[in-house]
């Protein structure tokens, strides 16, 4: 059986030799056969709110905020198609707000190719910087009186639109909403507190689930204390096409389209897999390895305990080598030492949450991955090296009993399986 697998910009053709190959990838939904006019009629008519047009003026300040180039929104199109529908609103208006949470600045090449040379040229876009107080202004308060900061120009302007799109999330059960802002354009330390090792480890936070999820919790409310005035969130197939628009009041649409993604992106699956083999959806989501956990945790929800999980994920942007991913990958030995360092007293560092969810996952199985990393490196975080990928798949599969399964997820976690009986429990 041969299967293409996304790869950076490419494709790679995966051949396994087994007669029993379950390739789990979410149900097809073709793209909207007019984007265009599909997005006037989604921000003419929106959920619960009035048009985008109406509620904006000619003279006021608008601040648009996009997610960062890890994210495969076309963030070129719907700016395009926004702006058209508000000409009334002077160029000089805007600020595009590139939401990068804690991650690195995206540089003038990717912020060209995120929103358009056109659009880069005549419109001001700005990367959020979490870590200088002087961009931030407090809108409200955490937990324990703490103050929320988010980007002083989205606080300062008169009005508030924010873009997505939702997929199935490995901590906040869906993408989209209110996490554009929070933490997309949030404060460092209120960042860190969102990602607190409780949270993160509480079992109701993960794909595909909102039901009491502590981390939706506090997107929503915290994301609601710096005001949003309309929401444009999508749906995405795997060719990038826009499936759907789900525009207007934040909740509203963001509930509607969490349901339409969790019924085209999640699969039941029996029964556990010895080898799960999965991709990390190729470009932009497979830049680096700090991303591509979330394939390997898609591939976690349906692993046998002690199985083998293959990622296939590029990794060109490295570790990355900014923030403490990689750090906390070579300092400690091995994942449960990191686990027994982060629920000590006091522990409170960046990128600590991505750890966590890679130390739980290695805990679990074991974990083998295909990419331009330095195998060296790799082996130092206790992750084992691919070179070449059809051979170690072959010799992984030959181990196996001709009666076991072998899952693939292609699309990797644009598919999230899962099995009924952790869902149930």
């Amino acid at each position: 059986m041969l299967i293409d697998l996304p790869y950076g910009d490419s494709q790679l053709s995966l051949a396994i030799e087994h007669p029993l190959v379950d390739v789990i990838r979410p149900r097809k939904v073709k793209g909207l056969a007019d984007e265009p006019s599909a997005f006037r009629a989604a921000v003419r008519t929106p959920l619960g709110c009035v048009a985008v047009a109406s509620q904006i003026t000619s003279t006021d300040k608008v601040a648009v905020v996009i997610p960062d180039i890890t994210r495969a929104l076309p963030s070129e199109r719907l700016l395009t198609w926004l702006f058209a529908e508000l000409s009334h609103v002077p160029t000089g208006n805007f600020t595009i707000i590139i939401g990068t949470g804690t991650h690195r600045p995206n540089t003038t090449e990717e912020i060209i190719r995120m929103v358009g040379a056109d659009i880069a040229a005549h419109y001001r876009v700005i990367n959020h910087n979490a870590f200088d107080p002087e961009t931030l202004l407090k809108v409200g308060t955490r937990e324990g009186g703490h103050p929320i900061l988010m980007n002083r120009t989205y606080v300062e302007a008169d009005k508030h639109i924010i873009m997505g799109f939702i997929e199935p999330h490995f901590m906040a059960g869906f993408s989209g909403g209110y996490k554009a802002i929070f933490p997309g354009i949030t404060d460092f330390a209120s960042i860190m507190y969102y990602h607190r090792a409780a949270v993160i480890g509480d079992p109701r936070s993960t794909w595909g689930n909102l039901d009491r999820n502590p981390t939706q919790e506090q997107i929503r409310r915290n994301g609601a204390q710096a005001g949003v005035d309309f929401c444009i969130n999508v749906t995405l197939n795997s060719e990038g096409q826009i499936t759907a628009f789900f525009c207007g009041d934040v909740v509203t649409a963001h509930d509607q389209g969490c349901a339409f993604a969790k019924a085209t992106a999640m699969v039941k699956c029996e029964q556990p897999y010895p080898i799960v083999i999965t991709s990390n959806s190729g470009y932009p989501l497979d830049q680096n390895l700090y991303q591509a956990v979330k394939g390997m945790s898609a591939a976690a929800q349906i692993v046998e305990d002690g199985g083998l999980i293959i990622v296939v994920a590029r990794c060109n942007d490295g570790f990355p080598t900014h923030g403490n991913f990689q750090r906390f990958l070579f300092e400690y030995d091995g994942p449960q030492a990191f686990l027994d360092a982060l629920f000590s007293p006091g522990f409170a560092q960046q990128d600590q949450w991505q750890n966590q969810l890679l130390a739980l996952i290695q805990l679990k199985a074991n974990i083998a991955v295909y990419s331009e990393l330095d195998p060296a490196q790799l082996s130092r975080a206790y992750l084992q090296p691919i070179t070449d990928l059809n051979a170690f798949v072959r010799a992984a599969v030959s181990s196996l009993p001709a009666s076991a399964r072998v899952a693939v997820l292609p699309e990797g976690p644009m598919t999230i399986p899962w099995l009924e009986t952790a869902v149930d429990s």
